[in-house]
């Protein structure tokens, strides 16, 4: 297994590892219950250093992007980050990622640790421009630091106005005495925070900058069980289990970053515009449990009659609201948040809900 510069911390706190993509990786600490509630309520650390980055640089660096991505990077501007997707040439999705506008001719795409070889073979297989790229992930790592003392917590350590970047925009600066180190804002918890990208040979030195400023707001190591809980409670998407190479950002309810502008034609552009005129037979929606039970992967969704209309994607008890939560993709006459659908948990059939979510209430 890979490991990150973290690695070696982990086991020493007692994390449990556990193969994530390839790499040996913190799946919990102290329990995920508590890992999730102190993100929520205070401050907590996610090494997320297995995560992908490619640098895209040159002239072509913008007409590559818009190439190869779902959403207008014409839009951005230096310090800007944008959530997008790779769409393959079937309808489905490659991956989704984002995009850091770095400079005029430089931006840094930054895509799931599972999908790194695949995103950067697609990449160069579809660079017809001639753009500049440059696969930088085993060169770089990160830590995200999320929850409402984390802005607290890390103002201690760098002269960024922190307050200053708002949600989806970065700034580079020092950081607990290192040089460049991007400081972004983009979030996979809902709770606010901020990530850290830096050199692995400073890694350590940051870290444990970090806790000590910390301490007094009760800083944890967060591992990737929490993390999982947490994006979840917000109704944001995991590659592998909400998207997939078979699922379309229009059934996922990505219209939002999939750009029809003039001019932007990106993979598949012309199916994916064919389908949102002639509608989705399918919608990915959040449900919860009325009756008592937890969603799982792959427990299939029903009608009243009992007939199949969905599948889960993804599942768990709330840690904040103590009931079960999911996502899944069902039938387009099913997908009206009001509606009661059923869950088959092993032949138990038990009523649920289709929500909008956030399923945390965000203070």
């Amino acid at each position: 297994m890979k490991t990150t510069p973290f690695t070696e911390k982990h086991i020493a706190l007692g994390a449990k590892m556990h193969e994530f993509a390839g790499y040996n990786m913190p799946i919990e600490y102290s329990g995920i219950i508590d890992e999730h509630l102190t993100v929520c309520h205070a401050v907590g650390v996610f090494d997320v250093s297995h995560m992908g980055e490619f640098w895209v640089k040159g002239p072509h660096a913008l007409d590559f992007i818009q190439e190869v991505t779902s959403n207008n990077a014409a839009v951005l501007t230096p310090g800007k980050v944008q959530y997008t997707c790779f769409p393959n040439e079937t309808g489905g999705i490659v991956d989704d990622l984002l995009v850091y506008a770095y400079e005029p001719e430089k931006y840094m795409l930054v895509v799931n640790a599972a999908n790194i070889e695949k995103d950067w073979n697609w990449c160069v297989g579809h660079n017809r421009v001639g753009a500049e790229l440059e696969n930088a992930s085993d060169r770089m790592a990160q830590l995200a630091v999320q929850g409402p003392k984390a802005c607290d917590t890390l103002q201690k350590l760098t002269p960024v106005d922190l307050k200053s970047i708002p949600y989806y925009t970065f700034k580079v600066g020092e950081f607990a005495g290192v040089p460049n180190v991007i400081i972004s804002n983009t979030g996979y918890t809902g709770a606010g925070g901020f990530e850290l990208y830096f050199y692995p040979e400073v890694a350590l030195k940051i870290w444990d900058a970090i806790f000590e400023a910390g301490e007094e707001f009760g800083i944890k190591p967060i591992g990737l069980g929490a993390r999982d809980t947490l994006r979840l409670e917000m109704g944001f998407c995991l590659y592998g289990n909400d998207i997939t190479d078979e699922t379309s950002p229009l059934e996922a309810g990505l219209g939002w970053i999939t750009k029809f502008v003039d001019g932007k034609n990106f993979t598949n552009r012309a199916a994916l515009e064919k389908q949102k005129a002639e509608g989705v037979s399918r919608k990915l929606v959040g449900f919860e449990m009325i009756d008592r039970g937890i969603p799982r992967h792959g427990y299939a969704l029903l009608n009243e009659a009992g007939e199949t209309i969905g599948q889960v994607t993804s599942g768990t008890m709330s840690p904040t609201r103590k009931i079960g939560i999911g996502m899944g993709y069902v039938k387009i006459d099913y997908a009206k948040p009001g509606t009661e659908i059923y869950l088959d948990n092993r032949g138990r059939k038990l009523k649920a809900q289709v929500v909008k979510p956030p399923f945390r209430k965000i203070s």
